[in-house]
């Protein structure tokens, strides 16, 4: 089964309040299966996108996918695991790894980035997840 998995990850603040999501679609019928957040807690935009992906592979591992089309929109996170751009920060690093294993666990999978509004499920659970835990 090939699922996509548009993923994002936001911080309110550049290290600040952050979360991260996954909205799950069949990718034959373009139906929603699944949908997932996490409240991260005081982190970086780019920790939070990372931590959007690896929410989203585990979603879609745990729905038993075999194939991921994984859409994001942050360009640095699509570059760094195709391998276009290197991971120079240790955190960024244990991260980079860390998805790169997740992917290994599929038979087929691909990464792009595209613009905020094309992935606008992912970016309002995001939003919903840092308003449900504001102070």
């Amino acid at each position: 089964m090939k699922v996509v998995v548009h993923v994002d990850g936001g911080a309110r603040g550049n290290p600040g309040p952050a979360a991260a999501a996954a909205v799950l679609t069949d990718a034959s019928s373009g139906a929603v299966v699944d949908e997932a957040t996490a409240f991260l807690g005081e982190t970086t935009n780019n920790v939070a996108e990372y931590r959007g992906l690896l929410l989203g592979l585990e979603r879609a591992r745990a729905l038993g996918a075999t194939s991921v089309e994984v859409v994001n929109d942050s360009e640095l996170v699509a570059k760094q695991v195709n391998g276009q751009y290197k991971v120079k920060h240790p955190v960024m690093k244990a991260l980079h790894a860390e998805a790169l294993s997740a992917l290994q666990a599929f038979d087929a999978w691909s990464i792009r980035s595209v613009p905020r509004a094309r992935n606008a499920g992912a970016d309002a659970l995001v939003n919903q997840a840092l308003d449900a835990h504001r102070l």
